[in-house]
């Protein structure tokens, strides 16, 4: 009888890139023998759509196949639909543990926490009480951030990061009033470690372009330029300035403390 170093855990893994993508296939080679993996991931590239669920109209599941042959589920929805079809209806048991990754393009400050897809995954999974990670690899090229196949992007640290933190995951539960982590890893890793980290302010520098279409009329498209400063400690420095991988506590809890509104409130 083979006896393991690890409890198994029987885990989810999800993603917002698409069910075809790279990351996803990492991060199932990420934590192949700690127990029974299922894939649920939307059909297409759903980056940017944070916590959304599909309301009005179906969500269809297909059944299909990863690089290895293995199978996996294809969610016509955001990756909060493919979480909860995963929960409810995919697995054969409850999940233990689900990881949304791995992502291509880091997801670091206070504004990913609404708008990314991949951390939206992660925060669904919490609060359906299920310990969860969301992973994210730093990239430099940016033309390869959206899309839902296949990119030449060398996953092996980030790979490394993910078994240590799920293995550390498996070995004894998060601490009260902590719902989910975000680890991000850097592209060139200075070394192998994890820093605990608070979140930055923000990722990106917001820049809108506006345009006109061929009758004329204006059309605009938004993106931004990625924030290189922060303050010491924070996520967006760490991975940015230091260079190593960061990991983020985050409580579902955003609620401020209410005494702080006590005076106005008079």
């Amino acid at each position: 009888m083979v006896r393991h170093k690890y409890p198994y855990m029987r885990i989810l893994i999800t993603n917002d890139d698409g069910v075809n993508s790279s990351g996803i296939m990492a991060a199932k080679k990420a934590v192949e023998g700690l127990g029974p993996i299922d894939v649920v991931a939307p059909a297409t590239q759903q980056s940017g759509i944070g916590h959304a669920l599909t309301l009005f109209e179906p969500i269809r599941v297909t059944s299909t196949n990863l690089i290895d042959g293995s199978e996996a589920y294809s969610v016509s929805g955001t990756p909060t639909d493919a979480v909860l079809v995963g929960i409810f209806e995919v697995a054969s048991q409850r999940p233990e543990l689900i990881i949304s990754g791995i992502n291509i393009g880091e997801n670091l400050g206070m504004s990913e926490l609404t708008t990314s897809g991949t951390i939206g995954a992660a925060m669904e999974a919490a609060a359906q009480d299920i310990p969860a990670l969301s992973v994210s690899l730093q990239v430099t090229s940016g033309d390869i951030k959206f899309h839902d196949g296949h990119v030449d992007v060398d996953f092996s640290h980030a790979q490394k990061m993910t078994r240590k933190v799920v293995e550390k995951m498996a070995s004894k539960p998060l601490p009260d009033g902590i719902d989910f982590l975000n680890l991000n890893i850097p592209s060139s890793p200075d070394n192998d470690k994890v820093k605990l980290t608070r979140l930055g302010k923000r990722m990106y520098k917001i820049h809108i372009e506006k345009r006109l279409d061929p009758r004329g009329r204006p059309y605009y498209w938004i993106d931004g330029m990625p924030m290189e400063k922060d303050d010491p400690g924070t996520d967006v420095h760490v991975l940015r300035e230091e260079s190593c991988a960061t990991i983020t506590p985050i409580s579902l809890d955003s609620s401020s403390d209410p005494d702080l509104m006590g005076e106005w409130m008079d």
